[in-house]
């Protein structure tokens, strides 16, 4: 039987391990492993044991510009805080009652979709619409200073998108009541109309899409808001393509 001749390399791996294995019997590493093994004795390890720790109060940190202040309360409020903001709700629920009892036949123009028709717009000149107002305003002096009053050329927004109509500030500020209400309109023919006023916008929101449906007002249209008692405005319209006739009086 022939046996392979080993390699050098091969040689020289069994003389390492031979060299190895006797520095470790003089070492005594085997006997030292092998009584560590039989010594071992596998325990569980140690639970942490929890202490029941009392609960303390501590003053919570706050700021130097707030530490003197009183600290706040959180609570539910209600909507209608003030007896202000509850006579702003009664004023929206009686106008809503009394408007569209008395006026059911606005109802479709009421209930509009979201996107705002601007089909029905009607675009003047300048020249007519100035037009309108100098006669509107011919028509204020007419009328006298027994009752305050002023001229309001209309634009969109009054009558064809948002249908809110802002009125003079001087004149809110000076003739009309401090805080939100009702005023009636009244027109040539002697129809009333409720709107509901809001002093801080000095405008009139509510009813006031109601009156302008009504009188079919246009972009251009010259009106005559004369206050003959503290809530109730005489309305006279002049139209923007009037040829020059005269409002009743």
């Amino acid at each position: 039987m022939v046996v392979a001749k080993q390699s050098p390399y091969e040689e020289f791996r069994l003389r390492r391990v031979e060299e190895n294995k006797k520095r470790m019997e003089a070492l005594n590493l085997p006997n030292l492993c092998q009584n560590l093994r039989l010594n071992s004795v596998k325990t569980s390890p140690m639970k942490k044991s929890t202490l029941a720790r009392e609960k303390q109060l501590v003053v919570v940190r706050r700021s130097t510009r707030i530490s003197n202040a009183s600290s706040p309360v959180y609570k539910e409020a209600s909507c209608c805080s003030t007896s202000a903001d509850t006579q702003k709700v009664r004023i929206f629920i009686y106008f809503r009652k009394t408007f569209f009892k008395r006026h059911k036949n606005l109802i479709p123009f009421i209930r509009v979709s979201k996107g705002r028709d601007l089909s029905n717009r009607v675009y003047v000149s300048e020249e007519l619409r100035e037009n309108a107002f100098s006669k509107a305003e011919k028509l204020q002096a007419d009328l006298g200073n027994s009752f305050p009053s002023f001229v309001k050329s209309m634009l969109h927004s009054h009558v064809s998108g948002g249908f809110w109509l802002g009125l003079p500030v001087h004149f809110c500020r000076s003739e009309l009541q401090k805080q939100d209400g009702i005023i009636t309109l009244i027109d040539e023919e002697g129809e009333e109309f409720e709107t509901v006023y809001l002093a801080k916008r000095t405008g009139l929101s509510g009813g006031w899409l109601g009156f302008a449906v009504s009188h079919s007002l246009v972009y251009g249209d010259a009106l005559v808001f004369e206050l003959v008692r503290p809530t109730v405005f005489k309305v006279y319209i002049t139209r923007v393509k009037s040829s020059g006739e005269s409002p009743k009086i």
